[in-house]
């Protein structure tokens, strides 16, 4: 009995989490350094563990669904997503630097986007014929 009086909680936590984590990759289509894609899939993950309707509704949406799709099938990335990451990494650099921010901040966050860019342009991107 226990089981069930946490699981409703549970999911509800789930859900809220992955409404947040998919309200902030929409603001990340737009603002630079938030990046889309890792809230979206992450969004995507929430969504499959507490709501089947939520999960289904970002799995056939036109901008969320075809990086689901291509994360799911063969963990790809499409090419235009890797730059614009780069693209929006590289304007939060700049962006850092032009406001004055502390060197060794600066520093360390371009070296963890830098980690990060490298990763994601290894990942292979999507085989066009597996386009949704």
């Amino acid at each position: 009995m226990k089981r069930s009086l946490l699981a409703a909680p549970y999911r509800w936590l789930l859900m809220l989490a992955a409404i947040a984590c998919l309200v902030l990759g929409f603001i990340g289509i737009w603002l630079p350094g938030l990046p889309t894609t890792v809230f979206v899939l992450l969004a995507a993950w929430l969504a499959a563990k507490s709501s089947p309707r939520l999960a289904n509704w970002l799995d056939n949406h036109s901008i969320t669904g075809p990086m689901i799709h291509h994360w799911r099938t063969s963990r790809s990335v499409p090419r235009k997503a890797k730059y614009a990451a780069t693209g929006g990494m590289t304007l939060s650099v700049v962006i850092m630097a032009i406001t004055g921010m502390a060197l060794w901040l600066i520093a360390a966050l371009a070296t963890f986007m830098l980690a990060v860019l490298i990763w994601l342009w290894l990942l292979p991107e999507p085989n066009p014929t597996s386009v949704k």
